[in-house]
């Protein structure tokens, strides 16, 4: 757990990395004016996104995903936020490289601190908030590469390795539209709420992050109608492949019936054709073989090969 804060301007950062019971008894002790409701949910993972009204604060729950390497997955990373008249304070697991940069380059970069934190708490929120939907971009366009790689993979690679990558893909790619859902709900009310701490010129600036959010859902889901056209294609595939081999043994089996049966019958203990020939062998080979010919010849012929 750790707790930072950084003061700029009169406005006042707090950044809250994985809370525990002593950094939300010192958060209370600090605005006691805050709901024991919305600091029992900064230590719950499991929030859904929401937006709560108090006189006095705003407190958003927000979630932006993160990579899930060993599942190959676009996880939900939750992200609270306490806003106040000069204040705005970050609860969050330190997942999200743009939340964790961002404190990291106001405490050594004056610019920085001054672009973040000197226009009040409310831009300071609206540039976090900012900062994290424009780093789903990257993303989703590492999820582009992806569609890219198997689109050129799905008539050359194995069917089984390819169809695998579409399902790993499909499923990040349904986890991430969620999470962007999720999202715009919340950027919509801060564009429309009536607050005393909301300016009315924040309006603009929000209902910007709205566009991008809109935009990574527009990317978002037409990379998921790709991939299950994919998914359509690979499965087309598969089954003609199988067909094709379903085919060719069943030309065999047919080819195979007639000589298993001569076979059967010259294993038989009676007198036959050729029996005290004894060149008895090579004619029944050769039958046999003219047999296999005509029938390949026949299968041929009616484009069965």
């Amino acid at each position: 757990m750790s707790t930072r804060e950084i003061t700029h301007d009169a406005t006042t950062w707090i950044d809250i990395t994985h809370p525990g019971a002593a950094d939300v008894e010192a958060l209370h002790h600090r605005f006691p004016r805050f709901h024991p409701l919305n600091l029992e949910d900064i230590r719950s993972a499991i929030e859904r996104p929401k937006l709560d009204h108090d006189d006095s604060y705003l407190f958003l729950v927000m979630h932006f995903p993160r990579w899930d390497a060993r599942d190959e997955l676009s996880r939900p990373s939750e992200v609270d936020f306490f806003l106040g008249p000069d204040y705005v304070v970050t609860v969050h697991d330190g997942a999200l490289k743009p939340l964790t940069a961002a404190f990291a380059a106001c405490q050594t970069d004056d610019n920085e601190r001054n672009g973040l934190l000197g226009l009040g708490a409310t831009h300071a929120l609206h540039a976090l908030i900012d900062r994290l939907v424009d780093y789903v971009f990257p993303i989703l366009n590492k999820v582009d590469q992806r569609v890219h790689a198997i689109e050129d993979a799905l008539f050359e690679s194995d069917a089984r390795q390819v169809i695998q990558e579409i399902a790993l893909l499909r499923r990040d790619i349904i986890s991430l539209r969620r999470i962007i859902r999720g999202q715009i709900p919340i950027v919509r009310q801060l564009e429309t709420c009536e607050h005393p701490i909301l300016h009315e010129r924040m309006e603009e600036y929000f209902g910007d992050i709205v566009d991008h959010l809109f935009k990574l859902g527009d990317i978002a889901d037409e990379n998921f109608e790709i991939i299950n056209s994919f998914a359509d294609t690979a499965d087309t595939l598969a089954s003609y492949r199988i067909n094709e081999v379903m085919r060719i043994l069943t030309v065999i089996s047919v080819i195979m019936l007639p000589l298993t049966l001569i076979s059967s019958i010259y294993g038989m203990n009676i007198v036959l054709p050729f029996a005290d020939n004894p060149n008895a062998f090579i004619i029944t080979s050769g039958i046999m073989l003219v047999i296999a010919l005509l029938m390949l010849y026949l299968f041929r012929r009616r484009h069965w090969l």
